[in-house]
């Protein structure tokens, strides 16, 4: 690993914890939880008991009280096992469903819940997309009805992941009907096993097979006036707010994947021979993994230089759009490419690469599509 201004000595000893626990307990069994579609809890729990799981989350509830720059070295340290469904349904519970808790949670809705998501007793999933609002979070239908000391809540949510066997969910609904657009958007804590709350359907994915994603149905859900997570009304913000920390690391596992697909690429292409040489031998080869090397080095200049930022309190949205929308179209170009590159056998499910291929595609699109990212951008070119 090149030496980095951004990293410590402390860093790289969470990357080798990191590693540790991904040769131990991921790489050799992950294949089964493709199969099952799902990580086992038990596994999340074990990652709860090293500290994994509240790398930013407050000492008080078990957490390390990290800043966003040592995240960023988790994400991309988790993001170097070649199952992409492992990866997320960890980064979803650690960066984008927790975080919710942490930052808007009261000391009551904290004191109830935090420790046991640090410990990875209570699985999370953030429930914002809907069939027709994604990215455009202002199209929310979800409604959150007040009636005395409840909230009732309507609507469907789609894509969730964490969403068939979550514990905990943190629900964005339109609680002033009345108000359009961004305003009038409230987040709320609904627990697993809610009447009026079920899972719809498990959803069937191209790649993320060990990740459990559902679409979530709400019919009079009923749920106690504290359970309103912040300001009423405040929702947009919270999620506009943490839309960044999602984007980066949503990066940091695309930069994995690129870097897992070089890898094996050139294990392949350093040993495979064809016509009386290797196919590294091959200075178009071996000139594609060169460039396909320093793109994925510019893009982890920029994951950190993002960290940093995060961990000063910058505004960093035009970084954060630019690193999501590089990376996740990286990913993609360095994975076709090292599949190319395995020939026939890069094609069968029984490898790495292609695996890798199928869990890559999703990060142009999900999170914050490329085209939704290069408006951000560009809505911040100089005039």
């Amino acid at each position: 690993m090149a030496e980095s201004i951004y990293l410590t000595p402390e860093h790289d000893a969470l990357r080798e914890q990191v590693a540790r626990f991904i040769a131990k307990e991921v790489e050799p069994f992950a294949e089964a939880w493709e199969e099952q579609g799902h990580v086992p809890r038990e596994v999340l729990r074990k990652m709860g008991a090293l500290g994994f799981l509240g790398i930013t989350a407050p000492v008080e509830y078990g957490g390390a009280g990290a800043d966003p720059l040592t995240n960023v070295v988790f994400a991309e340290a988790l993001s170097q096992s070649t199952f992409g469904g492992f990866i997320v349904t960890v980064l979803v519970h650690t960066d984008m469903a927790a975080p919710h808790l942490v930052h808007a949670g009261s000391k009551a809705q904290r004191d109830r819940y935090l420790a046991k998501v640090v410990a990875g007793e209570l699985i999370t999933a953030i429930a914002v997309t809907e069939p027709d609002a994604g990215s455009d979070v202002a199209a929310i239908r979800t409604r959150a009805r007040r009636d005395g000391d409840s909230w009732v809540l309507n609507g469907t949510k789609m894509f969730i992941t964490n969403g068939v066997h979550g514990d905990l969910f943190f629900v964005a609904a339109r609680s002033d009907p009345d108000t359009k657009g961004s305003r009038g958007l409230s987040m709320f804590i609904v627990e697993k096993g809610t009447p009026g709350f079920r899972v719809g359907r498990a959803l069937k994915k191209q790649g993320w097979l060990s990740s459990d994603t559902a679409e979530l149905v709400f019919e009079d859900c009923r749920i106690p006036a504290e359970n309103l997570l912040g300001e009423e009304n405040g929702g947009f913000y919270a999620i506009m707010r943490n839309f960044q920390n999602e984007r980066v690391v949503l990066g940091a596992m695309a930069i994995g994947h690129t870097a897992q697909a070089i890898r094996l690429a050139l294990e392949h292409t350093m040993s495979r021979k064809a016509f009386g040489a290797t196919l590294f031998d091959k200075q178009a080869i071996r000139q594609r993994l060169a460039m396909l090397q320093a793109k994925n080095e510019a893009a982890r200049q920029l994951l950190y230089h993002c960290g940093w930022l995060m961990s000063q309190g910058r505004d960093g949205v035009r970084e954060v759009s630019m690193l999501k929308a590089f990376a996740g179209e990286l990913a993609n170009e360095a994975t076709y490419t090292c599949q190319q590159f395995h020939g026939g056998m890069g094609y069968m499910r029984e490898t790495a690469i292609e695996r890798l291929v199928r869990d890559a595609r999703i990060l142009s699109i999900g999170g914050g599509a490329t085209e939704v990212m290069l408006e951000e951008v560009a809505k911040r070119f100089a005039p």
